[in-house]
């Protein structure tokens, strides 16, 4: 199996959240690629494709909020997922999944929700989605998601 998957990182735990699941991936025997998505290609010749993203204001990051995980430090691209995602114009009968890091409770909201609708309107065959827990804005991750990160994406293969 060939996969490919497009992230967006501010502080670097959805970066750590992808490796785990290319290292599960892997195990299966996959072949996998991980790319930032202001640097991604038009996902074609892969079996799967996986999207991933931070959650900012209960969504895709925008803007605005990199902007601001820029001021605390962090180190976004001045594009992402969405922007990705909207200069794509089909994925029919492509094998996807959605993750995303979420800071928790009840308000945060899921990137992976909306990165998984818009591969719905692009005709995806959505296999997945899934959203791993971070200590606060910065992180680190919450204990044992990079296992769990791994475990999911073994379980893809």
């Amino acid at each position: 199996m060939k996969a490919l998957i497009v992230i967006e990182t501010c502080f670097g735990n959805t970066e750590q959240i992808a490796h785990a699941i290319a290292a599960g991936l892997r195990s299966g025997g996959a072949d996998i690629e991980v790319i930032q998505a202001a640097d991604a290609p038009t996902p074609q010749g892969f079996d799967l494709l996986l999207v991933g993203s931070p959650t900012h204001s209960m969504g895709l990051p925008k803007a605005a909020t990199r902007h601001q995980a820029r001021a605390k430090g962090g180190h976004p691209n001045d594009t992402g997922i969405a922007e990705w995602l909207d200069a794509l114009t089909s994925l029919a009968g492509q094998r996807v999944a959605a993750f995303s890091t979420i800071t928790g409770g009840i308000f945060s909201g899921s990137a992976s929700k909306a990165i998984e609708k818009r591969l719905r309107k692009l005709n995806a065959t959505v296999v997945g989605r899934e959203d791993f827990t971070v200590r606060g804005t910065e992180g680190p991750l919450a204990d044992g998601e990079i296992e769990r990160a791994r475990t999911w994406g073994t379980s893809l293969t």
